[in-house]
């Protein structure tokens, strides 16, 4: 998966350039990639223990004929510019596979670069995976709320594609159709590319029929409700959308099957497959799910974004949206970033866009991963903002800049041919710090297991020659009560 390393002979004052990988889109992950590190359990959380990783990429167009730390100090701000300097040091940067000593060298065409970093990945429920069917050519599981499907921006392992490889021995799996983080229920792997393709087929001729069940706020009403409101992305950043008459066309039907005096359980059959589509339609009903982290939130103002009223502009809404996840310290929970609201450049639509954080892969990936630009998460400011800037300071002071360069725990052991060896970070990825990582420097509250549960749940997928459903969660039964 990696450019091989190529010892060459250049001219001198050039450096050589290894040519362009080609991605190859049917190659999935395999060992090496699951043996990176291990979960462990605590507090009803599946968590993954910090680990070393390589975030790579070719040089962008934009970058040509700018230094290396004038591309770090205005496109990867999640980190101090004095961390880049002390990552250079340490050999954790490296230019056309060789280590970057100074962070004045200008940027050229197609160069390569890697920087290996220390990575932190959220906690998610740790209810297991429940595989519902396996054959021959489906793998068919019941995910729980706050697992990614696949890996993307800060998850990685604690993902469904990893878990299944790595506990259930499932590999070279294609992903026929995803489920936002938070949303729970029946998830669909197809075993071969042929099976893929027929029922993408399916798929995109609507011969594919979804159930879903949900818990709303207040007494829905007891007849059919048919909402076809057109759906707007606000940010595919924040992964927030709302009804808009410049939206896209879609149509969802709801169906009331309980109330118990506070909170109604309602079918939904989604007939087009909108981002958020359930979610954002029964905001505008005035039902919005009872936990739903976007769209039952304060920040939509007084009705909630009923009706689709809302009192404040889209950047203001983002906003509002961020403060108030910062106030409940949940915005590890949404994956929300507030450096998202600033940047004008926007990720592709990724099915679930809050879940797609910048970063770039560290593997050929498959047609259905979710690959962007950046390899810096700009996430953990938004987090802590107090604790990065700590963090921050702690770099940028003299007295530590000194400390770390002096340091011999951050370098990497070097060879007779100045090749970096990785033996001391698979060591160092035990003991589980790591001196130039700012998250090892922060503590952050869990999650409770509470906070991982959206009451929004896909109960029953059918297509031609199959159907498959799972069993009634226990927040949809008819005598539940929180």
């Amino acid at each position: 998966a990696e450019p091989a390393a190529k010892k060459r002979r250049v001219a001198g004052g050039e450096r050589f350039v290894p040519p362009p990988r080609k991605l190859n889109p049917g190659v999935s992950f395999g060992a090496e990639h699951f043996a990176e590190t291990s979960y462990y359990f605590e507090r009803g959380l599946r968590k993954v223990r910090p680990y070393y990783f390589d975030f790579r990429t070719y040089c962008k167009g934009r970058w040509v004929g700018r230094s290396l730390g004038h591309v770090f100090s205005t496109e990867f701000r999640a980190q101090p510019i004095a961390y880049y300097r002390a990552a250079a040091r340490a050999g954790r940067l490296r230019l056309n596979e060789e280590p970057v000593r100074d962070l004045e060298v200008v940027l050229k065409n197609n160069d390569f670069l890697r920087n290996t970093v220390h990575r932190h990945e959220p906690p998610v429920t740790a209810q297991p995976i429940q595989i519902l069917v396996e054959n021959d050519e489906v793998v068919v599981v019941d995910k729980p709320s706050s697992l990614p499907v696949h890996p993307c921006g800060r998850f990685r392992h604690n993902t469904v594609i990893f878990i299944l490889g790595k506990e259930h021995d499932l590999k070279e799996l294609h992903t026929i159709h995803r489920l936002d983080r938070m949303t729970s229920g029946v998830l669909m792997f197809a075993k071969t590319v042929e099976v893929s393709k027929r029922i993408d087929e399916q798929v995109r001729e609507r011969q594919l029929e979804k159930e879903y069940v949900c818990r709303v706020v207040g007494e829905f009403p007891g007849h059919e409700v048919v909402c076809e409101e057109p759906i707007l992305v606000v940010s595919y950043k924040v992964g927030v959308c709302r009804v808009d008459p410049k939206g896209k066309p879609c149509k969802t039907i709801f169906q009331r099957l309980s109330y118990n005096g506070k909170t109604s359980v309602v079918k939904c059959l989604p007939r087009t497959g909108r981002t958020h589509q359930i979610r954002v339609h029964l905001q505008y009903l005035g039902h919005p799910i009872v936990n739903d982290p976007i769209y039952n939130m304060e920040a939509w103002g007084p009705d909630r974004g009923k009706g689709g009223r809302i009192d404040k502009t889209d950047e203001e809404l983002l906003k509002a949206l961020v403060e108030e996840h910062r106030s409940k310290q949940s915005l590890d929970v949404l994956g929300i970033a507030e450096e998202d609201l600033s940047s004008g450049e926007e990720n592709k639509d990724c099915g679930d866009s809050s879940d797609c954080a910048k970063s770039v892969p560290a593997e050929p990936v498959n047609e259905n991963s979710c690959p962007a630009e950046e390899t810096v998460d700009p996430e953990r400011k938004a987090e802590d903002p107090k604790g990065n800037e700590t963090a921050a300071c702690l770099l940028n002071s003299d007295t530590n800049l000194e400390m770390l360069e002096n340091s011999k725990e951050l370098g990497l052991c070097e060879n007779q041919d100045g090749e970096m060896g990785q033996k001391s970070l698979e060591e160092r990825s035990l003991e589980e710090k790591d001196p130039l990582c700012v998250e090892c420097r922060i503590s952050r509250r869990d999650p409770s297991p509470k906070e991982l549960v959206m009451f929004l749940h896909a109960l029953r997928y059918k297509g031609l020659g199959f159907e498959y459903c799972s069993k009634m969660p226990e927040w949809a039964m008819e005598d539940w009560e929180e």
